[in-house]
């Protein structure tokens, strides 16, 4: 399935940097490629964008294409971050595994998500200040605000797995469960639960936990749901352990100013809808059934 996908990507500064023609702007922590990055699947097109890491000299080829225009980066633009945490690395190798277990495999999404919503969380959440008085003195304090629970909503049965974590995460936090199952011929996603709010709070973060984003036909079915509750798209982030140019291109088309946070992009999706590597039916390998 060949498709293109037009997003930003937004990494720390020791995150391999793409090349050709790919300039990184703003040395603070967290940098921005300006251009945009132009995913294919497809076989006809066998250019290779080379990744290549300031610590170690590793090189991983991305079958792709690049625009090499400079362009100013819109606040609306969908930004999609794959954190270059090892541990990230390790638990995405481990889900990939084919001879992983069950309960391993579970494991190894959860502490995916862990690493991931924290990612996710920074300078986003709302926080309180003030003064305590420590063992030894008057200290300067600052708090998560405990009063706007972070709402967490799990695309079931698969995002279960990978929002097991978010309550070890955050310090408040409020679980909403979307059921959605995809047609296995027409590839187009069915609602059997909706556990949403009529309406979130003005203010409210919604984090969306899908494990799997492949044509992109669950998660846009997912988010306008919620976006039917009064969210705005800036206000709501995805999860996913792994991601893919279809479901990609869908999302920055449909939300812009979405954030996705995703262990690994891989290029190409099949004709039955799944991911290629992937890492399997999430579900299936994470329950067992």
């Amino acid at each position: 399935m060949a498709c293109r996908a037009y997003f930003s990507v937004r990494c720390p500064s020791d995150t391999p940097r793409f090349t050709p023609k790919c300039q990184l702007r703003n040395p603070r922590p967290s940098l921005l490629l300006h251009n945009h990055l132009l995913l294919s699947s497809s076989p006809l097109l066998p250019k290779k964008i080379w990744c290549l890491s300031s610590r170690r000299r590793s090189i991983v080829p991305v079958r792709s294409h690049v625009a090499t225009e400079e362009k100013p980066v819109s606040e609306d633009r969908m930004l999609v971050f794959v954190p270059p945490h090892p541990l990230i690395k390790h638990w995405v190798s481990v889900l990939r595994n084919e001879q992983t277990p069950c309960p391993i495999y579970r494991n190894a999404m959860a502490e995916l998500g862990r690493l991931l919503m924290y990612e996710a969380s920074r300078d986003w959440l709302p926080t309180v200040t003030g003064e305590i008085q420590s063992p030894m003195g008057v200290a300067s304090v600052e708090f998560i605000d405990p009063r706007e629970p972070v709402a967490v909503v799990p695309i079931l049965r698969a995002g279960l797995a990978l929002a097991e974590n978010a309550s070890s995460i955050f310090p408040a936090t409020k679980t909403y469960h979307l059921g959605l199952s995809r047609d296995e011929e027409t590839l187009q996603p069915t609602v059997y639960l909706n556990n949403l709010p009529d309406k979130f709070l003005e203010e409210s973060r919604v984090i969306v936990v899908d494990p799997m984003l492949a044509t992109g036909g669950t998660i846009v079915a997912a988010l306008n749901l919620i976006k039917e509750c009064g969210v705005d798209n800036k206000q709501i982030k995805v999860i996913s352990a792994v991601a893919a140019p279809p479901a990609l291109q869908k999302l920055s088309e449909k939300f812009p100013g979405l954030h996705v946070y995703t262990g690994i992009i891989d290029p190409t999706v099949n004709e039955e809808g799944f991911i290629i590597p992937g890492l399997g039916d999430a579900g299936d390998r994470s329950f067992g059934t």
